[in-house]
């Protein structure tokens, strides 16, 4: 009986051969495809609805109400579940946060403008319905606080500016997916990384 032990050669990402660098990039990428899961685009989406007036529901202690599915079929999209109410400063609060991102600009200006003829007394409730996440899956329940009649568009209105929020949302989370999966961002973590790989590309 005896034990016999091979020895393989390792590499640094930048001493593989182009062939075996296209390998780890690709196998990097699946990766990226696989485990994405947005939380830097729900942390976003969180501190922009504060600004807004909306709290969204929590799934638990970290991560919102907000559902989607993408990136690349009919019927993709997201939508949230939460409660919107008048802040008093959203649209400085937005542009302090956010401040050249226009589509959020306009959806703060027009809950403001809407608010402002009601007497600031909207509230709204989201929940998600149906078998899709897009924005048009969202159930807005538009009411007032002082229980006084709306005007004509109010329901309309704040319920088209939060489905604009929650498509904000997923252009976020479609543009992120599609960083994290590319190419160009598999190749910069690999050359920042500390792997060592075979010579095929696969990671030792």
């Amino acid at each position: 009986m005896r034990t016999y032990t091979e020895s393989k050669t390792v590499y640094t990402f930048n001493e593989l051969s182009d062939e075996a660098k296209q390998m780890a990039i690709n196998n990097r990428m699946e990766a990226e495809n696989e485990f994405f899961d947005g939380e830097t685009v729900y942390d976003d989406a969180k501190s922009v609805a504060a600004c807004f007036g909306l709290e969204l529901d929590m799934r638990d202690k970290y991560k919102p109400c907000i559902y989607y599915s993408g990136f690349s079929s009919q019927g993709d999209g997201a939508c949230f579940e939460g409660s919107y109410r008048y802040q008093k400063g959203a649209i400085k609060q937005l542009k302090a946060y956010a401040l050249i991102d226009t589509k959020l600009h306009r959806i703060a200006q027009g809950l403001q403008d809407i608010q402002k003829v009601n007497f600031y007394q909207l509230r709204a409730i989201t929940k998600h319905s149906g078998h899709y996440y897009h924005s048009g899956c969202m159930d807005v329940d538009v009411t007032r606080y002082d229980d006084k009649e709306m005007t004509k568009d109010a329901e309309e209105t704040v319920t088209q500016l939060l489905r604009d929020f929650a498509d904000w949302i997923y252009n976020q989370l479609e543009e992120n997916y599609d960083y994290a999966t590319s190419e160009e961002n598999a190749k910069e973590y690999l050359e920042e990384s500390s792997f060592e790989f075979f010579e095929n590309g696969e990671i030792a």
